[in-house]
């Protein structure tokens, strides 16, 4: 109701106006991911810390760290399905909920504040084994190791590879035209990168020195599954792509297949079958 009511609002702006005023949507989210009951146990058994004023969260005895980096409008318990099969596998994840998200204060962050609290993540619990992330928390992971962050591996589940994807699909969702559009690109570069007007390939993915696993759904409603397609061309030959059928863009965060495919990856195993890992994850998928 409440998206319904700005995207009428935004409809009588001038173009520009609107693009100045969907700026602000932009920094804060209409609304907190708040913890579901299906992930209540996983969340509160997690040792929480406060770095700066992010809250972050860990389990397991600190061995074989991995990073699970979340989305938009979503929160740390999200990946309770992930954080109960690592444990499980001797693995120890570890989280943050993004500023502006879950129990974090604040207007959202960029990708330069995701990159300082994913670094300081790693001074703390890595190097990491692997980082897993969903949607927007790909490009934020992405380029936390493209700037240093050590991880051995990285999964991509329901990533968005370029920079200005975000904006397209943030306009489409209010239901903005062109010009808001562009409105809205200078308000980020001004109010966010200091005028940078090269955040848009800068930020976007790039050839990665990291083994990396894409997966994406073929209904992915949110984003667009031809990501998937720029996330392998941008990264390049390193990177594995797997496909999914009717899981969406949510349901992929829960599905037993996923986790498995995601975590085999992460053991470095080059054939799951023949290997004791994998015997593991299917007794516990």
């Amino acid at each position: 109701m409440i998206a319904e009511v700005v995207r009428a609002g935004l409809k009588l702006l001038p173009p520009r106006v609107a693009g100045r005023v969907a700026f602000e949507l932009w920094r804060r989210p209409l609304k907190r991911g708040r913890v579901r009951e299906s992930e209540r146990a996983i969340h509160e058994s997690a040792r929480v810390e406060v770095i700066g004023n992010v809250v972050t969260y860990a389990w397991g005895d600190g061995r074989r760290p991995v990073l699970l980096v979340h989305g938009w409008r979503s929160r740390a318990s999200r990946y309770h399905a992930f954080v109960a099969r690592l444990l499980a596998l001797g693995y120890s994840p570890v989280s943050y909920d993004a500023p502006g998200h879950g129990d974090t204060p604040g207007p959202a962050g960029t990708i330069l504040d995701h990159q300082r609290i994913i670094q300081a993540l790693g001074d703390r619990h890595g190097p990491f084994e692997g980082v897993i992330a969903h949607s927007l928390g790909v490009p934020f992971a992405l380029y936390a190791v493209r700037e240093g962050v050590s991880a051995g591996r990285i999964v991509a589940i329901s990533g968005v590879a370029e920079f200005g994807y975000l904006v397209d699909a943030f306009c489409r969702e209010l239901g903005l035209g062109a010009e808001a559009n562009q409105a809205l690109r200078r308000a980020i570069e001004a109010g966010l990168f200091q005028r940078d007007d090269q955040i848009w390939a800068k930020y976007s993915v790039a050839a990665g020195e990291v083994d990396l696993l894409v997966i994406h759904n073929d209904e992915d409603d949110v984003v667009d599954p031809a990501q998937a397609s720029a996330l392998l061309a941008g990264y390049g030959p390193r990177a594995h792509f797997k496909q999914t059928n009717g899981l969406g863009h949510r349901r992929i965060m829960v599905d037993p297949a996923v986790i498995t495919e995601a975590v085999t990856f992460l053991s470095h195993t080059e054939d799951a079958r023949d290997s004791d890992v994998a015997e593991r994850l299917d007794l516990g998928a």
